[in-house]
C-alpha cells in the first residue's frame, strides 16, 4: 500500500467519491492484493531461481525447462511492473453482494482465495462486454483509473436490478470520455481498463480462418489487434499450444513498432514476435521505397516468383554426359541416368539447398553399390571425402543464394529475357538497374520467395560444418571406445557399455558443435496479425502466408486509407491472394479524433471515396480547427508547448520542422497508426491528386486527439 495507507488519491473535485461507504470494500481488497503481491513476487523469484539451476537435459526435457523459465520470467515481469494497479475494476453479479475483481493477471492470496481474475478469463468477459441492453448477469460494474499506482478516479455503472450505496460515483461513460482527451506520449497509452464492448467482442473471437477488423481512424483497431494477440495466447489452445511459433504481429513501419512495443509486455506477453514486412528478411533493413509504380506492380505479381522458380529448376538438371571420378581402387563412371536417379531423391517442395543433402546421400548410395573392389563402408568413406566427386556434385547441384539470384534479374537483361519472356522490352528495361543489390521495398517479398524456394545459404553452410564436426566427434569417440576395449581384458564393464550406440551418442559434446542459425521470423506461426493491411501487395500477402500456412490471420485495416485505392470488398481482396475463409468485423466509433477535426476530414475522403467507412466521434475537444500561414508554424508550436507541459505534437507535410522537444515531423504515410495531441498539417493540397492525395490528407487530419491546425501558403 502507499505511505498514506490508502490506495485512493482522488482530487478535491471528486471528494464525494472518497466516502467510506463507496470505497471501504475496495480498500480492503487492495490490502489483500498488496499482501498477495509480495508473497507472489517472492514465490516467483524462488521458483525461477530453482528452474534456472535445474539441469536442462536434452531434447524434450531441455524444451520443457526453457518453457518453464520463460513463463515464470514473464509473470515476474508483470508482478514487478505493476502494484495495486494490476486491478482494473470489479463486477457484482446479479443476486450477489460479493464483487469479482478483474486484473491484468490472475492473483490468489497465500491462503488460496481468488483476489483477481485474469482479464482474458471467461469470468472476466462481462467486465468488458456487459451493456444495459445485455448486462450478462451483472448488477453493477466499477472501473478504476490509476496514476502512479493510486486510484485518481473511478466510475460505476448499474444495470437492471442493481444498486449502489451512493450515486456520487454514477457518471456512466463521462469519466471514460474525459479520459480520451488525456495527453499522449511517444508510446501507446495503456487502455486495457477501458476496452469497449465492440472492441472486446473482436478481441475474444476465435482464431479459425481470417478475421478482418475494419475500422476508420481512431476506432481502436491497433488496440484490438494487440490485446487480441495476448488473449489468443492465453485462451486459444490452437495458438498457445500449437508448437508452431506462436503469434507474429506485423506493423507498417519502425516508428509504429516503437509506438506500440510496450503494450504486449504490459499485458504479460513477451513471446509475440513483432516486425515490419521489411524486417522479415535481412535485405529489407536498408531497402528504399520503389519510386516507379509500374515497377512496383511488376514485382508484386506472381509472374516473377515463377521466373525465380524456373531459374532454380534450371540448376537442378542432371549432367547429360558421364562424369569420371578417379578413386583409389579404380575410375568410377557416374552415368547420366545415375545422376538422374540421385536427383529424384529430392522431394517436391524441399528447398533447393536443403535438397542437396538428400541428393548427395542418394548419389553416394548408388556409387557405393557399384564398388566391388573394397568393403562398402570403406568405399563410401572415401567417396564422401573425394574432392573430385564433391566438385562434380557442386556443379550439378550448386548452392544458390536467394538475394544474389534476385540481384542478377535486375542486372542481367539476358537472364530476365530467358526466364520471363512474357515481359515486354519496355518492362524489362524498367526492371534493370546497374546495382542489382540496391534493394527497394518491393524486392523484399521476391527475395523472401526466392529464399523459400532455395533455402538459406548460410544455414546450409553451417549445417554442413555441423555435420563435419559431428562426424569427427563420432570418429573420436569411436577411437576412444576401441582403445578402452583393447585395455579391458575381460571385455566387460565400462567398455561393454560404451559399445552401445546410444551411449556413444550421449558422449557427444553438443556445445562443441557449430550452432545452427535460428530465424525467429521465418515461421511457421500459428497466427499472424497484420496492421494497415489495406496497403499490402499480392507479393506481400504471399510473404505472410508462407509464415502462416494455416491462414489464421487477424487483418486490421481501413479501405478508405488505402493509398492506391481499394475498390473491392475485403472478402474479394483476400480471395485474390488465396485466403478463402474470412469474416469481417466493423468498428464505427471514433474514440480518438475529436468531432471538430473529423468534420474537416470527412469531406476530404468522401470526395474521393464516397462509401468510405468514416467513423463517428464520441467527443468534442471544444477547440475549432485553425488555419493560417506556414510562417506561423514555429509560433504555434512554441505556444502550444508552453501551455502543455505534457503531450506530443506532429507536423505533417513537406516542410522543415523546427527542432523543438516533443515535436515530430512526418510524411502522411509515416503517420499511419499514430496519434498526437496537436497536429499541424502543412499545405495539404501538395500531398497529390486522386485517391492517394485524398487518403494522405485524410490520414494527416485524423491523427489528432485535441487540436488540428492547417497551414498553407
Amino acid at each position: 500500500m502507499t505511505s498514506s495507507g490508502s490506495a485512493f488519491a482522488l482530487p478535491d473535485n471528486l471528494a464525494a467519491k472518497a466516502a467510506p461507504a463507496l470505497i471501504a470494500a475496495d480498500e480492503e481488497r487492495f490490502r489483500e492484493i498488496d499482501r498477495a503481491l509480495a508473497a507472489s513476487r517472492d514465490d516467483i523469484e524462488r521458483r525461477l531461481a530453482d528452474a534456472r539451476r535445474a539441469e536442462g537435459g536434452d531434447g524434450q526435457d531441455a524444451m520443457d525447462r526453457d518453457i518453464a523459465v520463460h513463463r515464470l520470467a514473464s509473470r515476474q515481469t508483470v508482478l514487478r511492473r505493476f502494484a495495486l494497479d494490476l486491478c482494473l475494476g470489479r463486477i457484482v453479479p446479479e443476486g450477489s453482494s460479493e464483487p469479482v475483481y478483474i486484473g491484468r493477471t490472475g492473483l490468489v492470496s497465500p491462503e488460496g482465495a481468488r483476489l483477481l481474475v485474469d482479464w482474458r478469463a471467461p469470468a472476466a468477459e462481462p467486465f468488458f462486454a456487459a451493456t444495459h441492453a445485455n448486462p450478462m448477469g451483472l448488477a453493477s460494474r466499477r472501473r478504476f483509473r490509476w496514476r502512479a499506482g493510486r486510484v485518481v478516479d473511478y466510475w460505476d455503472e448499474v444495470f437492471a436490478g442493481g444498486e449502489v450505496a451512493d450515486d456520487a460515483a454514477l457518471d456512466d461513460q463521462s469519466a471514460f470520455i474525459r479520459s480520451l482527451g488525456q495527453s499522449r506520449s511517444h508510446r501507446m497509452r495503456d487502455v486495457l481498463g477501458t476496452i469497449q464492448v465492440d472492441q472486446d467482442e473482436i478481441i475474444r473471437a476465435g482464431s479459425d480462418g481470417a478475421l478482418v477488423v475494419d475500422g476508420g481512424p481512431g476506432t481502436g483497431k491497433t488496440v484490438v489487434a494487440l490485446h487480441r494477440a495476448a488473449y489468443l495466447l492465453y485462451a486459444d489452445a490452437r495458438v498457445s499450444q500449437s508448437g508452431g511459433g506462436g503469434v507474429l504481429f506485423v506493423g507498417p513501419n519502425d516508428r509504429y513498432l516503437s509506438y506500440v512495443d510496450d503494450v504486449l509486455p504490459s499485458l504479460g506477453e513477451d513471446s509475440v514476435r513483432i516486425a515490419t514486412l521489411r524486417r522479415l528478411t535481412p535485405e529489407g533493413e536498408d531497402a528504399v521505397p520503389e519510386r516507379d509504380p509500374r515497377v512496383s506492380a511488376l514485382k508484386g505479381s506472381a509472374d516473377l516468383e515463377r521466373a525465380i522458380s524456373s531459374i532454380v529448376r534450371h540448376y537442378e538438371r542432371p549432367p547429360e554426359d558421364p562424369t569420371v571420378i578417379q578413386a583409389s581402387w579404380a575410375d568410377i563412371y557416374v552415368e547420366p541416368e545415375e545422376w538422374a536417379e540421385a536427383f529424384e531423391a529430392a522431394d517436391d517442395g524441399t528447398p533447393h539447398n536443403d535438397a542437396r543433402d538428400l541428393v548427395w546421400a542418394e548419389l553416394l548410395e548408388i556409387l557405393t553399390a557399384k564398388v566391388e573392389e573394397m568393403p562398402p563402408h570403406l568405399a563410401r568413406r572415401e567417396l564422401e571425402g573425394h574432392s573430385g566427386l564433391r566438385e562434380a556434385f557442386d556443379r550439378a547441384w550448386p548452392v544458390l543464394d536467394p538475394a544474389r539470384l534476385v540481384s542478377a534479374l535486375w542486372s542481367s537483361p539476358s537472364l530476365l529475357a530467358r526466364f520471363a519472356p512474357w515481359l515486354s522490352d519496355e518492362e524489362m528495361r524498367s526492371l534493370q538497374r546497374p546495382d542489382g543489390g540496391a534493394w527497394t521495398g518491393d524486392d523484399v517479398p521476391l527475395i523472401d520467395a526466392a529464399r523459400d524456394i532455395i533455402g538459406d545459404p548460410e544455414t546450409t553452410e553451417r549445417r554442413r560444418r555441423r555435420r563435419t564436426a559431428l562426424a569427427a566427434e563420432r570418429e573420436r569417440i569411436e577411437r576412444v571406445v576401441e582403445y578402452l576395449s583393447d585395455a579391458d581384458e575381460d571385455g566387460e564393464g565400462t567398455s561393454l557399455m560404451l559399445h552401445a550406440a546410444d551411449m556413444q551418442e550421449r558422449l557427444i559434446d553438443e556445445g562443441a558443435l557449430p550452432e545452427l542459425p535460428v530465424d525467429a521470423l521465418a515461421g511457421p506461426f500459428a497466427h499472424v496479425i497484420v496492421d494497415e493491411a489495406q496497403e499490402l501487395t499480392d507479393a506481400e500477402w504471399r510473404m505472410l502466408i508462407r509464415r502462416c500456412p494455416s491462414k489464421s490471420f487477424t487483418i486490421v485495416g481501413d479501405r478508405a486509407q488505402a493509398r492506391q485505392g481499394f475498390t473491392r470488398t475485403w472478402e474479394e481482396r483476400l480471395e485474390e491472394v488465396g485466403i478463402t475463409r474470412s469474416r469481417v468485423a466493423g468498428l464505427t466509433i471514433n474514440y480518438r479524433t475529436p468531432s471538430e477535426a473529423m468534420a474537416e476530414a470527412e469531406p476530404v475522403i468522401r470526395a474521393a471515396i464516397p462509401d468510405a467507412n468514416v467513423p463517428t466521434s464520441v467527443r468534442a475537444s471544444g477547440i475549432p480547427v485553425a488555419r493560417g500561414p506556414i510562417a506561423d508554424l514555429r509560433r504555434i508550436l512554441e505556444e502550444w508547448l508552453a501551455e502543455h507541459p505534457d503531450g506530443v505534437a506532429c507536423v505533417i507535410g513537406g516542410v522543415d520542422v523546427p527542432a523543438l522537444p516533443r515535436v515530430a515531423g512526418l510524411a502522411p504515410a509515416e503517420a499511419k497508426g499514430l496519434e498526437f495531441d496537436l497536429v499541424a498539417v502543412v499545405e495539404p493540397a501538395s500531398f497529390g491528386e486522386g485517391i492517394t492525395g485524398a487518403v494522405d490528407r485524410y490520414v494527416a487530419m485524423t491523427r489528432t486527439t485535441e487540436r488540428l491546425v492547417i497551414l498553407e501558403g
